[in-house]
């Protein structure tokens, strides 16, 4: 099974972050667009513990840091692994261990395909430069919650609402 690992530009880092998969690429994306998130890190640090008599090992994916000072360890696995005996046990006993340390864990398999397909789009829009820093508090002091994002654009940008799509 191929992994395409590689790195990718954190706007909230303000560096690169190693991913494995894709997978864990659009988790991390995910955290990227979080406001609550300010720091991502990689592979954070490798557990070892004994668990029914045997000694294992274990180095979760990420590890998020929150604005509030929670600290979240997450994995990434898909939905269809979960069911198997022994990938349940190689991300319960991590869990175990993180929870009774006062931090957060999450196991995490997907997410909506479209808001990941936004959310790939808007990356590239998320660094600083890119669009001028006025611009961007302007809108999101005006843009509504669920507005269509043609009629945000269209009304930002003075031109009216946009036109009513023609049904064929």
């Amino acid at each position: 099974m191929a992994h395409y690992s590689g790195e990718y530009a954190s706007a909230t880092t303000g560096g690169q972050v190693v991913y494995e998969n894709r997978l864990e690429l659009a988790r991390r994306l995910l955290a990227d667009f979080d406001p609550s998130v300010c720091g991502i890190f990689a592979q954070p640090l490798r557990m070892v513990a004994r668990v029914d008599g045997k000694v294992r090992s274990h180095v979760p994916d990420f590890l998020l840091v929150m604005r509030s000072g929670t600290v979240r360890v997450v994995n990434v696995k898909p939905a269809s692994r979960l069911q198997n005996p022994k990938v349940a046990l190689a991300l319960a006993w991590p869990g175990h261990l993180i929870v009774r340390h006062g931090w957060e864990y999450e196991i995490w398999s997907g997410a909506d395909p479209t808001l990941l397909e936004n959310i790939r789009l808007l990356a590239a829009y998320r660094h600083p430069g890119v669009v001028p820093a006025d611009e961007v508090e302007r809108a999101w002091r005006e843009v509504l919650d669920g507005e269509e994002l043609a009629l945000a654009e269209r009304r930002l940008a003075g031109t009216g609402s946009p036109r009513k799509p023609v049904r064929r």
